[in-house]
């Protein structure tokens, strides 16, 4: 088997073989995704992880098949919005075959879900992922007598470590050739409502097929959790953990970026200078100022991110998150949210985006809304960038770390303080039961932390090619018009002081209320077209900001880029996943106000007490 490119395949069209991949949340599903296709989908030791559609195309026996991963779900005829979306592309795109992957360690809670694909009249093919898990908890599986029962082939594999994954996918490619003269599959859901699944239906299919041993084992992950779910040790060791990852993110990537500063600047020095000599200066003014430097700058975050990215693929493909989910319930609840709202925060920093759309898996429209209300509060990889620079140019080497990480906290607290706030509303009243997995804890392998941390990585890149250009430019052209103009006289430091009585009150002057602008762009550009508006490196950039900013403004500064409008395409997607404009319009003005709000009361509050 070989692999090409992820497919941004046509749907509708269905001219290969369609292989629609369907489980439950926390079933390696993604993961064996990944494994066939290469396609290096969101992977994580969550549920909710898988929020949208995924497709890739591959080599299968000389011919291309194409890969469809649904989002994780718990009941075909579930009403939450990902419970939807499987329903509607299952009775509206044809299907060749099904592989519904299942836990094999929890056979008997997932058995539903294979009798329910049956019904529909879908060929399908059975994975029981995780056999290593189920092995080690004593569980004994009959393969043949659970195939003979459900009328479809069963296998048991390891999607992490690859065990039994030749075997299976063989099976797949036989059941495509036999099927290669049959019309695809259409899901017959009125076939489904007329059947009822009960009790006595799912014992008896696995009744001799799957023997679970009289006294279960303990297993490494019981004797973790009364430890790490400990009612009052468990939220400081959390927090403890997320403070240690920040501190590994400063004192190892932090370094980094002086390596990636050396290659940019030779490049700047030897190559684009000496060719742009070539043409007029306001060519090398453009290119350099107006392009370069902002990019570069950006550039230079690029191993601190993905050393995040890789420090945050761990933590959660080990099974830890969905803990502080569910230790942080307790207090969620209190603000009218719950556990999943935690788990949504954690995704966004990532992205902001991922952990909108993630909020599918909520059924209460109120939940959702509130969610992604203060989903954007979070402190996401871009920010992130932002407050490295700033924090490394206005604070003491060894205060760093403990100001990046209060940023992390401050974002919980402004998220939740917001919740409780409009909780208090009818229109973001919850009523639904909170109900969440707790996985096994797991050793995250070097495969999948790469994976997913390179995926995130390719993302950032994505977003930041796309948007930092477009920024840095825009920036440029505001900073060098009119001809004769420099600082503050050019339009955009006209801009900036157009905005100083309702920006000086909080700190911020006219040069970093310019940036704060195309901010709204993306919050790459921040740093981008600070090195635009200053016209200088980034280590210039640094020192000029060291010498013109106090630690109490450039904690204000921070603190407003954390709180204020998100990124457009986060506003495109609270959009996109609310269906209003309205609430879009409402999430845009809370952001902005409370980010006022909190940043005048910290520099005020900074002023009040002798700092500067």
């Amino acid at each position: 088997m070989s692999h090409c490119s992820p497919a941004q395949a046509n749907l509708e069209a269905n001219d290969v073989p369609r292989i629609a991949m369907l489980g439950q949340p926390n079933t390696g599903k993604s993961m064996l995704y990944n494994r066939i296709t290469g396609a290096g989908a969101y992977v994580g030791n969550w549920p909710g992880i898988t929020v949208s559609l995924s497709n890739a195309r591959v080599t299968l026996s000389g011919r291309d098949v194409e890969f469809v991963d649904l989002p994780g779900i718990y009941d075909l005829e579930g009403f939450s919005e990902d419970e939807t979306v499987v329903a509607d592309f299952l009775k509206t795109y044809p299907v060749d075959l099904v592989i519904v992957v299942m836990n094999a360690s929890q056979i008997d809670r997932q058995i539903l879900m294979p009798l329910q694909i049956r019904q529909l009249g879908l060929p399908a093919v059975v994975m029981l992922n995780m056999v290593d898990e189920a092995r080690k908890n004593g569980i004994e599986i009959d393969t043949e007598a659970l195939s003979a029962r459900l009328g479809m082939p069963v296998h048991l594999i390891s999607a992490k470590y690859g065990e039994g994954y030749p075997e299976a996918i063989s099976s797949v490619d036989e059941m495509l050739k036999v099927r290669e003269n049959a019309p695809p599959a259409y899901a017959d859901y009125d076939a489904l409502r007329e059947t009822l699944m009960t009790e006595e239906t799912l014992a008896e299919t696995l009744s001799g097929a799957v023997v679970y041993p009289d006294v279960p084992p303990q297993t490494i992950t019981q004797k973790l959790d009364r430890f790490l779910l400990h009612p009052v040790f468990g939220l400081p060791l959390f927090f403890a953990v997320m403070l240690f990852v920040f501190y590994v993110v400063w004192t190892i990537g932090l370094p980094s970026q002086d390596w990636v500063g050396i290659i940019t600047d030779w490049i700047q020095n030897r190559i684009l200078e000496p060719v742009l000599s070539l043409g007029p200066s306001w060519l090398q003014n453009f290119v350099i100022n107006g392009i370069w430097l902002g990019v570069a700058t950006v550039a230079s975050f690029v191993p601190l991110i993905m050393l995040f990215f890789f420090c945050m693929a761990a933590v959660e493909d080990s099974g830890y998150l969905s803990r502080a989910a569910y230790l942080m319930d307790t207090w969620m609840r209190r603000i009218g949210l719950d556990g999943r709202s935690f788990v949504m925060q954690m995704m966004g920093f990532g992205c902001n985006v991922p952990a909108l759309m993630g909020t599918r898996v909520m059924r209460s429209q109120p939940l959702r809304l509130l969610s992604m209300l203060i989903i954007p509060f979070s402190l996401c990889s871009a920010r992130l960038a932002v407050f490295v620079f700033i924090i490394a140019a206005v604070f003491p080497p060894s205060q760093g770390p403990f100001v990046l990480f209060s940023f992390y906290v401050i974002s919980f607290a402004a998220a939740f303080l917001a919740a409780a706030i409009f909780s208090r509303s009818k229109q973001f009243k919850n009523t639904e039961p909170f109900v969440l997995e707790l996985p096994p804890y797991r050793v995250p392998t070097l495969r999948q932390v790469w994976l997913r941390g390179f995926g995130e990585l390719r993302e950032f890149l994505h977003r930041a090619t796309n948007f930092i250009i477009i920024g840095t430019v825009a920036v440029w052209f505001l900073t060098n018009f009119p001809t004769n103009a420099t600082g503050l006289d050019t339009w955009g430091g006209q801009l900036g002081e157009l905005l100083q009585p309702v920006m000086a009150p909080i700190g911020i002057n006219a040069y970093l209320t310019l940036a704060l602008i195309f901010g709204f762009i993306a919050k790459e550009v921040v740093i981008g077209s600070l090195s635009t508006i200053y016209a200088m490196s980034s280590g210039l950039v640094a020192h000029q900001i060291a010498t013109t900013v106090s630690p109490a403004a450039a904690y204000s500064f921070c603190l407003f880029c954390l709180l204020y409008t998100p990124c457009l395409t986060t506003v495109a997607t609270v959009k996109a996943e609310s269906r209003s404009w309205g609430f879009m319009i409402f999430s845009l003005i809370v952001s902005l106000v409370y980010a006022w709000l909190i940043s005048f009361a910290f520099y005020q509050g900074a002023l009040l007490l002798g700092f500067e």
